[in-house]
């Protein structure tokens, strides 16, 4: 029988050591040797073919002629997850989802668990809930806030209060659910290692030991893990590599939003983005997350204009919102909530150098309303105008939204799925867009109910967004642009 021991594996060089030190005796690396099981055979090492019951090794075959096998999916229930998983979860699979502490993490797989546990319960499938940071009656309270103690639900799930994770499989291998539920992976331990749990060893071991469960029996394995102070996931950068499918649930604490993505997904894209709202009765999808980033002001506000994204396939439109003012004292401030900070520097230097949008000397602050993250070119002329509005201290058209990527030279660029982005846009009450010129050969998108406007250049995108120096401007609400006319700059399409 093979016999397992613990040794302190440097990760530099691999030298093994039977305590752990502080510095590599190979390599000289410090902080290196992370405790490790080595497995040997009880008669010494043998060559893989002189070992008894070898199985026979794997011949290559042409890539052409592999037998193609369907990809089945277990559904999850909850549209929005669906959408991010790429349909629902994959039978074998292992999926790990991070985020903050009481971002709502434990209260969506549970919830997961019991959608999943009705659907399956017409197969006899069953969903085992493996928890290390929570007791059964404490998993229970949680239910019934939840209100899923009723149904099929409570029946087809299966809890067990356990961190040792060769408990967990032998439980997994009794039971055979559909779905294995780990709460969470930086709790769980194995017997054979000293280290405490959450330690790089323990972790990696028991992602291990829980995937070979996954391959072996064919059980869609969930795993929560949570994230450190850079916001990256807690224990070794194997884990990621090691799952096939890394979710991160994402938003500000003490708000309603949050955000599910994908940071990697074998069996599906990672650009899509599940909305959810926190509630007093969990996580609720919402129906139309386009307008969930929307904020409606009584008047103008300068400083403020309306941004068309696109996460995956699904456009969204999210308020950029920017405040400039004089710099006090030393260098100017630059704050950016949900943006990359280097491009807002760079769109200050664009502005500043060929708009005539002088912001060299004032502290600047950006944000995205709902707590969103967007880091895609097409903000570039959002961001832009919301910037020079604030700066010279008027306010954007009423019922325009923006979108186009700004180069250095003050020149717009075209983004992807433009006619997507518009036909949101008209559909949630937008009339004006102020969007690149297109280049050669090519012509913007005809969309009913919505004025496009070209602009080739980032000073003509000012011009044609704000309001003119003392002009009155109408109180705001969606299509009131009729009130408006175009600019001579740009030229208007559309209808």
């Amino acid at each position: 029988m093979a016999r397992s021991q613990s040794r302190y594996v440097c990760q530099s060089c691999g030298e093994a050591f039977l305590r752990w030190e502080g510095q590599c005796r190979g390599c000289g690396a410090w902080n290196s040797l992370v405790e490790t099981l080595v497995r040997e055979p009880a008669g010494g090492r043998q060559p893989r073919s002189a070992q008894p019951g070898a199985a026979r090794p794997v011949q290559p075959v042409p890539l052409g002629s592999i037998d193609e096998d369907p990809l089945a999916r277990l559904p999850v229930g909850i549209g929005e997850f669906d959408r991010v998983l790429g349909g629902g979860l994959v039978p074998g699979s292992i999926i790990l989802v991070g985020g903050e502490p009481g971002i709502g993490k434990s209260t969506l797989l549970l919830q997961a668990a019991a959608t999943l546990a009705g659907s399956l319960a017409a197969n006899g499938g069953r969903v085992l809930y493996a928890t290390g940071e929570e007791s059964a009656a404490q998993v229970r309270l949680r239910a019934a806030r939840l209100g899923i103690l009723a149904g099929p639900s409570a029946a087809g799930i299966a809890v067990v209060a356990e961190a040792e994770v060769g408990r967990v499989v032998e439980h997994a291998r009794t039971e055979r659910p559909s779905v294995l539920v780990v709460d969470s992976i930086q709790t769980a331990t194995v017997d054979a290692l000293d280290g405490p749990a959450g330690s790089v060893g323990q972790v990696r071991e028991s992602a291990y030991r829980l995937m070979e469960l996954a391959k072996d029996e064919g059980i869609a394995v969930v795993l929560v893990g949570h994230v450190t102070k850079d916001g990256s996931l807690a224990g070794p950068k194997t884990l990621e590599h090691l799952v096939d499918v890394v979710l991160a649930l994402e938003g500000e604490r003490y708000a309603a939003l949050r955000l599910l993505r994908a940071a990697k997904n074998r069996f599906g894209s990672t650009e899509e983005v599940g909305v959810f709202e926190m509630g007093e009765f969990g996580l609720r999808e919402l129906a139309d997350p386009a307008r969930a980033f929307l904020v409606e002001h009584a008047t103008p506000a300068p400083g403020s204009i309306v941004a068309l994204t696109l996460e995956g396939s699904r456009p969204l439109l999210v308020e950029v919102q920017a405040l400039t003012a004089p710099a006090g004292y030393g260098t100017p401030r630059r704050t950016a909530s949900g943006l990359d900070p280097n491009r807002l520097a760079l769109l200050i230097a664009v502005l500043g150098r060929r708009a005539g949008v002088g912001l060299a000397g004032h502290d600047v602050y950006a944000n995205l309303a709902g707590g969103l993250t967007v880091d895609e070119p097409g903000l570039d002329l959002p961001l832009a105008l919301a910037l020079a509005s604030s700066g010279r201290d008027r306010p954007v058209r009423v019922a325009t939204v923006a979108v186009g990527e700004v180069g250095l030279l003050g020149e717009l660029r075209a983004v992807s799925g433009l006619e997507r982005r518009l036909r949101e846009a008209a559909r949630l009450g937008f009339g004006r867009a102020i969007v690149p010129a297109p280049g050669r050969g090519q012509s913007l998108p005809a969309v009913a109910g919505i004025e496009v406007i070209e602009a080739a250049t980032l000073r003509e995108a000012i011009e044609a967004a704000l309001v003119p120096a003392g002009a009155p401007e109408p109180r705001s609400g969606r299509g009131a642009e009729a009130a408006l006319g175009t600019d001579d700059v740009g030229r208007a399409t559309g209808s």
